[in-house]
């Protein structure tokens, strides 16, 4: 062979084409977020002028302080607005308390699920947990309808419990992914554990779950995002103010048209504040995410 191949056997040419492949898809992926972010440093008056500009026209940081409500309403008018705003801080603080309780609970409710399934024995288990796999094959708008029944004979519309429920003790999905994981690693361990004297449930949380430490962050993360994206669960079953989440109060702030058209750069500028916290956390844990795709289990 003439040509000269890298250590892995790749000839340039077709490393450069993968190179480039790669490049068109990282575009590809990230254009519609700059575009977002593009809008929302637009003036709403411009929104339609030179449409087609990379760079937005008459930049400025106005929509920003117009969706959080610190201009009057007759100034975000006067600035292309609608004169409508978004309550930031608190649906920001809602979406964190559901956030946060449903990823806790749900992580740790699942690990407890997942570590029975693939470690206790005890009488239908396995067909137990057929079932669980066949309910991650149920669309969930199909359970919509009775999880809002559900919710409303118990009375729980409109409050913080009704809102986290259909997830707040495990899903399908995660029981499965954490029984894979629970499967890798050595008996030998809990084994070692139970002859020192050791309990089923401090063997458990003491030194089970620190070596799943990679996968539960993994599923923490995930459940953190779809939590905090979640838009139609939210919207039929908090309707007030008072627990009204960021996704919901920027579809309520999208409807607001008095002015005969939807405020696209506010609606752009709150959509922005919106994604930076996910965006934080997967910046911090995203490391772990890809090691969990690695993870092969204890040998």
């Amino acid at each position: 062979m003439s040509k000269q191949l890298n250590r892995n056997g790749v000839s340039p040419a077709l490393r450069a084409v993968i190179t480039a492949g790669i490049i068109i898809l990282v575009v590809a992926t990230l254009f519609p977020f700059y575009w977002v972010v593009r809008t929302s440093l637009t003036p709403n008056s411009r929104i339609y002028v030179d449409a087609g500009r990379l760079l937005p026209p008459s930049p400025t940081f106005m929509n920003y302080p117009r969706v959080l409500g610190l201009v009057d309403a007759a100034t975000s008018v006067a600035l292309g607005g609608t004169g409508q705003s978004v309550n930031f801080l608190v649906n920001l603080k809602n979406s964190l308390i559901i956030s946060v309780c449903v990823t806790f609970f749900s992580t740790l409710f699942s690990a407890m699920a997942a570590y029975a399934f693939s470690r206790l024995h005890f009488p239908g288990r396995d067909q137990i947990f057929y079932l669980i796999l066949a309910a991650m094959m149920v669309p969930g708008v199909v359970m919509m309808i009775p999880n809002f029944v559900f919710v409303r004979q118990l009375g729980l519309l409109n409050t913080y419990a009704g809102v986290m429920a259909p997830c707040l003790i495990m899903t399908p999905y995660a029981v499965f992914f954490l029984r894979q994981f629970f499967l890798g690693i050595n008996k030998e361990i809990e084994e070692a554990a139970y002859l020192d004297g050791a309990g089923q449930y401090q063997t458990f949380f003491t030194i089970i779950l620190p070596l799943m430490q990679t996968a539960l962050v993994t599923l923490a993360v995930t459940t953190f995002i779809n939590t905090w994206n979640d838009y139609m669960w939210p919207l039929i079953v908090g309707k007030k103010e008072e627990i009204r989440t960021l996704t919901v109060a920027l579809g309520v702030f999208r409807s607001q048209t008095p002015q005969g058209q939807p405020d696209w750069s506010g609606l752009t500028a709150g959509t922005v504040l919106a994604i930076i916290p996910a965006l934080a956390i997967y910046g911090v844990f995203g490391k772990k995410i890809v090691n969990s795709v690695q993870f092969s289990g204890f040998r």
